[in-house]
């Protein structure tokens, strides 16, 4: 069972994507509304959007073909780091000096049972499907970074998983640890979506294979594969410690870290096409623009 949100004209709807693959609009205008209603009578969120289809629209018309947005506006999303070995080399590579890869406090942090968390976006800043993610002007060295996201209620339960990309500078992460919010945080430095599967219905999100894909001018540049299985850290420990004396609002977002970086050479440009792909979750599809580029694209668009 799937949660997405569609405008239709100048309204917003959610809506449910049921197993047989026809999608429904729902008369609640809110995923987490919908989840502690759920909850009031006793059923799962799957179970309570499933007893409620016959009397709900019905959309004859495919989902990916409806003007997706973010499945919700989340207050605030988080991300963790270097969960997996990948990601723990990539970030060596870049901090390296002289071309020289040495232990550093990655390597640290990764072995720690700490792990690393950060705030990488808000409501204002996180987009949606198909919509544009800004490059920083003043970086060289840019990548997407996909990641499965777990939708949190306030209490830290995972009421479902979406599909995340966390764009990354890496130059700027890499000349020195304390610049890690320039290098994540800015002007639609994040993108969710386009579904959010809910929790009860993935088996097992260990065994999620995960894609990213890059083109540029229409050709594939980038085509990555791994699969969650490869993740250090359980789920509910990266909970944990995001809960831990903090204030978890319903809805939240948590970026579990990435097991796919582009090769070392790349960048991304002005105009390429970044697919992030979950198995059983969705595919994220969104374009890159300078910021100073991105009222022109929007006019055009």
């Amino acid at each position: 069972m799937y949660i997405f949100r569609y405008r239709e004209g100048m309204n917003l709807y959610l809506a449910a994507l049921a197993e047989d693959g026809v999608a429904y609009r729902l008369e609640t205008h809110d995923l987490m509304t919908l989840v502690w209603l759920a909850r009031e009578t006793g059923e799962t969120t799957a179970d309570f959007v499933r007893s409620r289809l016959r009397e709900s629209l019905r959309i004859d018309v495919p989902a990916h073909s409806l003007d997706l947005t973010a499945p919700l506006d989340a207050p605030e999303v988080w991300a963790a780091g270097v969960t997996y070995q990948r990601s723990r080399e990539a970030r060596n590579f870049e901090a390296a000096e002289d071309g020289k890869v040495t232990e550093t406090f990655y390597d640290k942090v990764y072995d720690a049972e700490r792990p690393e968390l950060f705030m990488k976006s808000t409501a204002a800043r996180t987009v949606g499907p198909g919509d544009f993610v800004c490059l920083r002007s003043d970086s060289a060295w840019q990548v997407p970074e996909a990641e499965l996201g777990l939708v949190l209620d306030r209490m830290g339960a995972i009421v479902g998983y979406t599909v995340g990309n966390d764009m990354s500078c890496r130059d700027i992460e890499g000349q020195n640890p304390l610049y890690l919010p320039q290098a994540k945080i800015w002007r639609r430095s994040c993108a969710i979506g386009p579904y959010v599967r809910l929790a009860e219905t993935v088996t097992d999100p260990y065994a999620l294979g995960i894609a990213c894909r890059i083109y540029r001018g229409g050709l594939k540049v980038v085509d990555e594969k791994a699969n969650t299985s490869q993740l250090k850290r359980r789920l509910d420990e990266l909970v944990h410690f995001l809960k831990r004396d903090n204030e978890v609002f319903d809805g939240t977002v948590l970026l579990t870290g990435t097991c796919l970086v582009p090769p070392n050479q790349f960048t991304l440009l002005s105009g390429d096409r970044i697919e992030i792909e979950i198995e059983g979750i969705g595919t994220l599809a969104n374009t890159a623009v300078y910021a100073d580029e991105l009222e022109h694209e929007l006019a055009r668009n």
